[in-house]
């Protein structure tokens, strides 16, 4: 054979070998795996646990709303009214949208923890962004209270509170356990206004138990949550020297003082079975505490430059202060309280419709296409 044959065999061979490869079924398999891999790996990479602020206002807001539609026999309830009037299907699609806002960030996150570990284990080493590490079991615990097709004393109900809690209290044991164990991570030093999300997940969880006739297990985790958060509002107040400060960008943040209290007002009225006098304090302070930041815009001025996802921050502690504000109408019954509760109701829902409609015009800055820049790494050390 000559040696142009032999070009010529070689040539046909590699052409051969080339569209075999191509057509083989594991290639034809991979490809569409790969394409999926790659289209998913930038966009998990940016899903940190700050986006749980979304479900957390989403989950309370339906809370919100299932409380106001429930029927009372007061007719000052202006608020009321309009929920009770209001199609139930409303209701439905919030609680729908809720469910499904958090199941998808649910869903990303665990896909961050599986493909970018190591940005997980750095969330989890940082100071602002651990407590975000609660934000999704209160989230689901939110979404399990205001469910509209579980009845609070059945066994899938019961199932899915220990689903939730368990993680609360496995991060309770290890963070609260730093607290007095380890030098580098004293309250002192790592301590900021999400410090107070752990508070708020046992507030939450004791409600629900509390809901579902656990008594001593609502007065377990309201124990928990109430010795802790003494402690971390002390420790803010005194603001120590060599406290870790915290970013402009996340100023925000600093509305969960209203939400624990009211939390905790709303956990004691589900164990008590009133709206007695130690709730009425609980909801008095979360109310002081409103109007103290309500009074102070210039402190959120420059936070509030351009769209960040920290901005959901705002939506949370005000629906958990105009649920604590229905209960307090409820138990009063007076003129005053219920036009208080109509207030703060409405700003609760004009906030969150607000902040979904700029999330939508910023959908470019809520996932960036440049390499991760958000609030919480942009803040890590």
């Amino acid at each position: 054979m000559s040696i142009v044959d032999r070009s010529h065999v070689i040539e046909l061979t590699l052409e051969a070998s080339v569209i075999t490869d191509q057509m083989s079924p594991r290639r034809h398999c991979s490809f569409p795996l790969e394409m999926v891999e790659r289209s998913l790996m930038p966009l998990v990479s940016k899903i940190h646990a700050g986006y749980f602020r979304i479900s957390l206002s989403l989950c309370s807001q339906a809370l919100l709303w299932r409380t106001l539609g429930e029927p009372i026999a007061d007719t000052h309830s202006t608020i009321r009214g309009i929920f009770h009037v209001m199609p139930s299907t409303a209701f439905t699609l919030l609680w729908s949208l809720a469910l499904f806002t958090l199941a998808l960030l649910s869903f990303s996150y665990v896909l961050r923890c599986l493909l970018h570990f190591e940005m997980v284990k750095s969330e989890f080493l940082h100071h602002v962004s651990v407590n975000y590490m609660f934000a999704p079991w209160i989230s689901w615990l939110l979404l399990l209270q205001s469910c509209p097709f579980i009845a609070q004393k059945t066994l899938p109900y019961h199932v899915l509170w220990w689903i939730f809690i368990v993680p609360v209290v496995a991060l309770d044991i290890k963070i609260y356990g730093q607290w007095f164990t380890k030098g580098k991570r004293f309250l002192s030093t790592v301590a900021n206004p999400t410090s107070q999300l752990s508070v708020i997940g046992n507030l939450v969880g004791a409600r629900a138990a509390a809901q579902m006739g656990w008594r001593e297990s609502a007065i377990c985790m309201f124990s928990l949550g109430m010795t802790h958060y003494l402690v971390i509002f002390v420790t803010l107040y005194q603001r120590l020297t060599g406290n870790k400060g915290l970013p402009v960008i996340l100023r925000p943040v600093f509305f969960l003082f209203i939400a624990t209290p009211s939390m905790a007002s709303l956990a004691w009225d589900s164990i008590s079975g009133s709206f007695d006098e130690s709730a009425k304090m609980l909801f008095f302070l979360s109310l002081f505490l409103f109007m103290c930041l309500a009074t102070r815009p210039m402190l959120f001025k420059k936070s509030m430059r351009k769209y960040n996802v920290a901005w959901w921050a705002y939506s949370f502690p005000l629906t958990a202060l105009a649920l604590a504000s229905v209960e307090y109408a409820q138990e009063v019954k007076g003129r005053f309280a219920h036009d208080l509760t109509l207030v703060l109701s409405s700003l609760s829902v004009l906030i969150l419709l607000l902040l979904m409609v700029l999330t939508a015009a910023s959908s470019n800055v809520l996932l960036p296409a440049g390499p991760p820049d958000d609030d919480v790494s942009s803040s890590m050390p």
